[in-house]
């Protein structure tokens, strides 16, 4: 299911699948933003699954809202919530139409327009930590609010997907979700092993 890395674009086809395998699969592929400050592109390390209204931790275990209207639609459109009054995190939305499921991206490695990226973030973050945990990396990418329900998979779009090279099972830490009350032993965080950029997330407890 994983195009070849030459391709431009992940396709929704990529998307419309179970949010586990779509996270696994993301692992080593790439984020990039378009916007007037410049071109961002970070390698994605570290992703979570969530299984949408099958599951306790999803923002849409108890159904269809206006917050998360857009997880219930085309696969490969960004969901971005905003959260714990000041952060900004980007999802993209995974299965077929109806069925809203989500990867939450949570840590990434910066390819490219790291001057743009320390602009956002300030010159303290190391390179490492730039784009590490989900906050970071949105805020490195430019993501807010306003890049809500913005289709990933079109080769004219201000956010994209782009394929990687395929990471081995070997290169791949599996385990809990953090910074969630419910479902905390579901193995749905993927991370790529040894790879500085991985976020140090902290469990939650509300």
């Amino acid at each position: 299911m994983r195009p070849d890395p030459g391709d431009a674009t992940l396709p929704a086809s990529f998307f419309a699948r179970p949010s586990d395998s779509v996270a696994r699969d993301l692992l080593g592929c790439s984020l990039e933003t378009r916007t007037p400050a410049g071109v961002v592109v970070v390698r994605i390390v570290e992703v979570e699954a969530y299984a949408g209204e099958d599951d306790p931790a999803s923002h849409a275990w108890r159904g269809p809202t206006l917050r998360t209207e857009v997880m219930y639609g085309e696969p490969g459109r960004a969901y971005v919530y905003f959260t714990y009054g000041m952060h900004w995190c980007l999802n993209l939305v995974c299965e077929p139409r109806g069925r809203a499921s989500a990867v939450l991206v949570r840590a990434g490695e910066v390819l490219q327009g790291e001057d743009v990226a320390r602009l956002r973030r300030g010159p303290k973050p190391t390179r490492a930590r730039l784009a590490s945990g989900p906050a970071n990396l949105a805020a490195a990418l430019g993501v807010d609010g306003e890049w809500n329900d913005t289709d990933t998979t079109s080769s004219r779009s201000r956010l994209r997907v782009r394929p990687g090279a395929a990471v081995p099972d070997a290169d791949v830490v599996v385990g809990p979700r953090v910074g969630i009350s419910r479902a905390v032993d579901t193995p749905w965080r993927f991370s790529l092993s040894g790879n500085p950029c991985v976020s140090r997330p902290r469990r939650a407890g509300g």
